[in-house]
């Protein structure tokens, strides 16, 4: 079984949450990118962010370009979790790798998760025939840099930019060749967030998404591109307090992560 100290970090300090958030990031990104949405809900929810492979302090380990694969090994280790209320948030390909953990966990029988919030995707039966992972090095890095995320300012030192490329690819690959196989009911309700002016997700597409979803479902749309989190995230921070708040929760002990 894999080390779950090795794909899980605990964000900020919050032993007694009643309420678990698990954070999902986007391509090419780390657990620490969702840091500030711990620090904002401590102690009160423990904010749990997901380190894939080939970045950070597990850089040397290869990429795993299937997200099959990666909701299999991730949700292998959540099953084993006590339970606590569980809400999943994943941004980009994140948002299609905690879809595919939160159907995991809902064949895993009662226990699943409350709510999956799904950011800046469009609706996983929804193809667009991207090839992103088949480009050169400069042109994976000019489609980072067109998205205006946080690796961005990374991509300008050849070091760095070394570093990063595998796991970039590594995950382009995993989302583009995705294809999502049908398999019984919707694993929870869905909350979609989506930026207006997204170039990878149109409002119409994100609503798609209430074909997946229990009830109930709902789409909130901010003003911004694919990194619409950044200049809305007190908003978001917002919607996220209040479905922990509506959902309740029971004060727990001897959480699992560290």
């Amino acid at each position: 079984m894999d080390d779950e100290k090795n794909w899980f970090r605990r964000l900020a300090p919050a032993d007694r949450a009643g309420h678990r958030l698990v954070c999902f990031p986007h391509a090419g990104g780390a657990a620490s990118y969702f840091l500030p949405v711990a620090r904002a809900l401590a102690p009160e929810v423990e904010v749990v962010g997901v380190q894939y492979p080939g970045r950070q302090d597990r850089r040397h380990e290869p990429g795993i370009g299937d997200i099959g694969e990666l909701a299999d090994r991730i949700h292998e280790i959540m099953r084993t979790w006590n339970p606590v209320p569980l809400t999943l948030f994943g941004h980009s390909m994140g948002a299609v790798i905690a879809f595919e953990v939160a159907r995991r966990l809902r064949r895993d029988g009662p226990g699943g998760p409350l709510h999956l919030f799904a950011s800046g995707r469009r609706a996983p039966h929804l193809q667009r025939g991207e090839m992103v992972h088949l480009r050169d090095d400069a042109g994976i890095a000019a489609e980072v840099r067109g998205l205006g995320g946080t690796e961005s300012p990374l991509l300008e030192d050849p070091e760095v930019l070394a570093m990063i490329l595998p796991a970039l690819r590594s995950d382009y690959r995993a989302v583009e060749t995705y294809r999502f196989v049908p398999d019984g009911p919707p694993p929870c309700p869905i909350t979609v967030l989506t930026g207006d002016r997204d170039p990878h997700t149109t409002v119409e597409e994100a609503r798609e998404w209430a074909r997946h979803s229990g009830d109930p479902f709902a789409v909130s749309v901010f003003p911004g591109g694919h990194f619409f989190l950044s200049s809305s995230a007190t908003e978001v921070l917002a919607l996220l307090s209040d479905h922990i708040a509506a959902t309740g929760s029971s004060r727990v002990t001897g959480l699992r992560v560290e």
